[in-house]
């Protein structure tokens, strides 16, 4: 396998949206949006290009290749997240008794899951400023945010307070399931 000289990803940025570098610490924003994340490492680094940001290393090995294209994921999601958001849809899926969803501050209650007289709860770790949950139509629910982690980790927890033990799966389908993860 040959040896490369250097690794770049450029990462381009919107008109109206601004990246700073301060101390390892990447800053994008646009119009009062922004998102903060640290990036560390000896060989790689985040410098600002002409179009955006740059993730570069020289004379890399395979970790720092692969970490390099990790930080530039990253950078590409923050980017997105403070242009458009990101948005997960969830839909309540029952069969015979009708679950009740409720947001009530940082935790989701739903109520009659099977039939359950002990309404199960999903926890909601961040403020509805950063991630805002819906429920809409009774049955669908909408996660939306512009930190892409927090959106899909909200949704996973959503998704996972109703999971069902000790029951067959294919019989007993009844929960919140992830229908779409749109921007």
């Amino acid at each position: 396998m040959p040896k490369l000289d250097h690794v770049s990803h450029g990462i381009g940025l919107a008109e109206g949206s601004s990246a700073s570098i301060a101390d390892s610490v990447v800053t994008v924003s646009n119009d009062g949006k922004s998102l903060s994340r640290e990036f560390r490492h000896p060989k790689v680094t985040v410098r600002e290009a002409d179009s955006g940001l740059e993730v570069f290393c020289d004379l890399p090995r395979r970790k720092d290749k692969a970490i390099a294209g990790t930080w530039a994921a990253h950078l590409r999601n923050m980017v997105k997240g403070v242009e458009e958001g990101f948005e997960y849809k969830l839909r309540a899926v029952y069969s015979h008794f009708p679950m009740t969803l409720k947001v009530e501050g940082n935790k989701m209650t739903i109520s009659n899951l099977f039939g359950e007289k002990v309404p199960r709860v999903a926890k909601l770790p961040w403020s509805p400023s950063e991630v805002e949950v819906k429920v809409e139509n009774k049955t669908e629910v909408t996660v939306k945010g512009s930190d892409r982690e927090k959106v899909g980790q909200t949704a996973a927890n959503i998704e996972r307070a109703c999971k069902i033990r000790n029951r067959d799966r294919r019989v007993f389908q009844d929960g919140i399931y992830i229908t779409s993860k749109g921007a």
